[in-house]
């Protein structure tokens, strides 16, 4: 099969039945934290261990989501997308079952960060697909029309994982995951075709460090991949932290707290789907820093609110518009960070992804630790990095990006 990309490329497949497959092998991020977020309290108890370490479950998966796209990105950049995917889907599947059985929190650490490193090649690789195939405003409607799919995982998974701990402790949510690891493996091997041939630059020792070196010369990159980590570091906060303050400072229960955490995730896939409205009529640019200031503003009155005792439904409804904004900068942040690396897109969307999963790994639980998992220490923590996102925007990704949809700085 030759290389394809472009628009193009991606007619035979139709653009809803690749965001489909692609989205659908991109949820690992989301399953991995969604499913069983309703029974963190749950585990820690059942462990004997503390919320800081419960909620380290979520943070090691996040580190191994992170570092191990610098692995399966570059990999997919050399060798094709299909292979390094498939493995990284099966590894996934079995790893969840070794997690189903830790019996410590220690062995349940060490098996999350596993888990996660081998579900990097999922996150990373259908970003990558998506920049094989669309480029410029099209790039930035596929990744909206991507987050559409994504965003329902969350939507849906809290509910799941709410009714589950009706029937079953967090034990049996990782037997969940394992059986949906193993379906993805289906949908990957079945459902993917390989978008990428490697080539004999590609495949030439160091390419992957020569090609990593190519998109951090890159100022406008640099400044997204800037704004992506600390973003990252504000909605992984939210994810780590709100079922212990909605359910603990304000008395949700595991149920109610999933159908909130649904209705959030359901305003941020509005703002994608309200991107890939706009987009076409203001560019990819103006859209991003649009959202990157509409989620900035939404967090500092978010700590306001916090600091002077809000209660449960304007304190969710802040968070539900952090969010949407969270949903509309997305997609467009991502399509001007690859638009100029296709034939590195891998290693661009690595980058991408480490910077975003790392920061939320250290952020949060760093947050929890020293200021306790309350409404105060998620807003501040939330507000810190969506206002220091919101100000790289305006400073640098302003000046950099050009008005148009696509960047001046190609490969």
């Amino acid at each position: 099969m030759s290389a394809a990309h472009g628009p193009a490329a991606a007619r035979p497949m139709g653009m809803l039945r690749v965001a489909l497959v692609l989205g659908a092998l991109e949820a690992f991020g989301p399953l991995s934290m969604d499913l069983y977020l309703p029974q963190l309290p749950q585990l820690a108890r059942s462990l004997g261990t503390s919320d800081a370490l419960a909620q380290a479950t979520m943070s090691v998966c996040m580190i191994g989501l992170g570092l191990g796209q610098l692995v399966a990105g570059p990999l997919s950049d050399r060798y094709g997308r299909k292979r390094p995917l498939v493995t990284g889907v099966a590894l996934f599947a079995a790893l969840s079952a070794v997690c189903a059985v830790a019996p410590t929190i220690e062995v349940l650490l060490v098996a999350r960060l596993l888990q996660g490193l081998a579900g990097s090649a999922g996150v990373v690789i259908s970003l990558a697909v998506a920049r094989d195939l669309f480029h410029g405003v099209e790039l930035s409607r596929m990744l909206s029309l991507l987050a559409l799919v994504t965003s329902l995982t969350p939507i849906i998974a809290p509910v799941i994982g709410g009714q589950l701990a009706r029937f079953t402790d967090w034990r049996g949510i990782f037997l969940v995951l394992s059986g949906i690891g193993v379906a993805l493996v289906v949908v990957a091997v079945l459902g993917l075709r390989e978008t990428r041939i490697p080539d004999a630059v590609a495949a030439e020792p160091g390419a992957a460090a020569g090609h990593a070196a190519v998109v951090l010369r890159d100022p406008l990159f640099v400044a997204l991949l800037a704004a992506a980590g600390l973003g990252g570091a504000a909605f992984f906060s939210y994810l780590s932290m709100s079922s212990f303050v909605l359910q603990g400072e304000f008395g949700f229960t595991p149920q109610l707290f999933s159908v909130v955490f649904a209705a959030n995730a359901l305003a941020q896939l509005a703002g994608a789907q309200l991107s890939r409205v706009l987009v076409r009529r203001l560019g990819t640019r103006r859209v991003y820093l649009l959202g990157q200031l509409a989620g900035g503003a939404a967090a500092l009155v978010l700590l306001v609110a916090a600091l002077l005792g809000a209660a449960a439904l304007p304190y969710v409804c802040l968070l539900a518009l952090f969010l949407g904004a969270a949903g509309l900068s997305g997609p467009n942040g991502t399509a001007l960070a690859l638009e100029g690396h296709g034939s590195r897109a891998g290693t661009a969307s690595a980058l991408l992804g480490m910077a975003t999963f790392t920061a939320g790994a250290i952020a949060a639980p760093l947050v929890s630790a020293l200021a306790g998992s309350s409404a105060v220490a998620l807003a501040a923590s939330i507000a810190a990095g969506a206002a220091a996102a919101a100000l790289i925007a305006v400073v640098a990704v302003r000046r950099l990006a050009p008005p148009g949809a696509v960047p001046a700085y190609t490969s």
